[in-house]
């Protein structure tokens, strides 16, 4: 019997220059919202000590060639830099 092996996609996304640059992220990930299961954002600091750089992190759904665009749109604004992989589970 063939069983069929889960793939998770996990991206992670290090924004620096949060308060200039999360707008145009906010952007590019509700446009590809479609693709994003769960999002997590971590960032240092609260209230008046807010760390101005974070990180994202998420579970994607949908095909590589999906999760290959939606990174490539986001390493283009500046400050971002995100990348993903491909978890099999055996």
């Amino acid at each position: 019997m063939n069983k069929k092996v889960p793939v998770k996609t996990v991206m992670a996304i290090m924004v620096d220059n949060r308060k200039e640059v999360s707008v145009s992220v906010q952007k590019v990930l509700t446009g590809w919202g479609c693709l994003i299961k769960t999002r997590l954002g971590l960032h240092d600091g609260v209230l008046d000590n807010c760390s101005d750089s974070g990180l994202i992190v998420l579970e994607l759904v949908g095909d590589r060639s999906e999760h290959e665009e939606l990174c490539r749109k986001l390493n283009l604004i500046n400050g971002v830099s995100a990348d993903f992989l491909q978890l099999t589970l055996d």
